[in-house]
């Protein structure tokens, strides 16, 4: 069965991403390769299933417009947990904003943040 194993996501710093993800969210590095012509640098969420995120340096003016606006104003990404209040207090205790308080909706408890860019998550622990 197909399944989507990795995103490309608009940076416009690789080093200043990988602080977010790892600092802010808990993110893993899945690998970081340096290359004489390019940089390929993978996180994921720790021990977490599902995608990851390929952290490319935006190019061009277009790219450059595109980083925090990867959704066009919609939630774009699902952060998906286990431990929803472990894991709010601990991005809440390292800076991330949150759009609103924690809400329980029939599908489970979920909250809208901003990654660096701008981008709106929800970090949601399922029914």
């Amino acid at each position: 069965m197909p399944s989507i194993a990795s995103i490309n996501y608009l940076v416009h710093d690789i080093d200043e991403a990988l602080t977010f993800f790892r600092e802010m969210l808990g993110f893993e590095v899945v690998s970081d390769e340096i290359g004489p012509d390019r940089r390929r640098t993978v996180v994921a969420p720790r021990g977490g299933a599902g995608a990851a995120l390929v952290l490319k340096p935006a190019l061009g003016e277009e790219q450059r417009a595109a980083v925090g606006r990867q959704g066009g104003g919609v939630v774009l990404f699902f952060l998906e947990t286990d431990d929803f209040e472990r894991d709010h207090r601990h991005m809440v205790a390292a800076g991330v904003r949150f759009r609103e308080e924690p809400r329980h909706e029939a599908y489970g408890t979920v909250a809208v943040f901003d990654d660096l860019y701008g981008n709106g998550w929800d970090l949601i622990q399922p029914a």
